[in-house]
């Protein structure tokens, strides 16, 4: 439900622009710009520092609540998303293709809104896996309008910070079979409310590039 629901949350006003062609920068200092959105409970949400950088930490005890960014990005010009997360644990092998699993310590989402037809509009989540094999890819449990991608799983690399970057260009051609020229959304979220578990996760360094 959360997935379906953070898809239907778009909008067209208060887009950001950002301004580098080669570098778009997404500002997590203050949180300036970022929406809370509750689905249930409330999942804790703010800046720590580490290593003289600030952070998005993020707490989740049976609750699920997004963080979600308006931003006009043109992946014709800055096609790769980059970030780092590190994950506190996994949960308990919950099923993730069910409704009743749809839990996960950390995720990002992409979002291209449809417009005037929002049943055209499309959504990759890049998920901390608890349960499915790392690269594995499957439909959200709520909606077909949305992709899951598990770019990490399991236990092995718990505690530690790991760099990720991916082509959304590409990912969109491979998952929907569509050129996708923008995105219009970015969300990060710890929920725990399916599976009524604890999870921790950190995010930060988020940005996109040309290369």
């Amino acid at each position: 439900m959360k997935t379906f629901l953070l898809v239907c949350l778009l909008s067209s006003s208060s887009i950001l622009h950002a301004a580098s062609p080669i570098v778009e920068h997404i500002n997590i200092d203050g949180l300036a710009g970022w929406e809370r959105h509750d689905f249930k409970g409330h999942t804790s949400y703010q800046l720590v520092e580490e290593n003289g950088k600030q952070v998005i930490k993020a707490v989740s005890a049976g609750s699920a609540s997004g963080l979600v960014k308006k931003i006009s990005i043109n992946l014709d010009k800055t096609p790769y998303l980059n970030w780092r997360w590190r994950v506190a644990g996994v949960l308990d092998r919950p099923n993730e293709h069910s409704r009743q699993g749809d839990d996960y310590p950390a995720r990002i989402y992409v979002v291209k809104e449809g417009g005037w037809a929002p049943w055209r509009t499309r959504s990759i989540t890049y998920v901390w896996s608890s349960s499915q094999a790392e690269g594995s890819v499957w439909p959200s449990a709520y909606t077909d309008q949305s992709m899951m991608v598990a770019v990490h799983s399991g236990v092995s690399d718990v505690l530690l910070w790991k760099s990720e970057r991916r082509n959304l260009k590409e990912d969109f051609k491979q998952l929907f079979g569509q050129d996708v020229h923008q995105i219009d959304l970015i969300a990060l979220m710890t929920d725990t409310d399916d599976t009524g578990a604890k999870a921790t996760a950190w995010y930060g360094d988020i940005f996109f590039s040309s290369e």
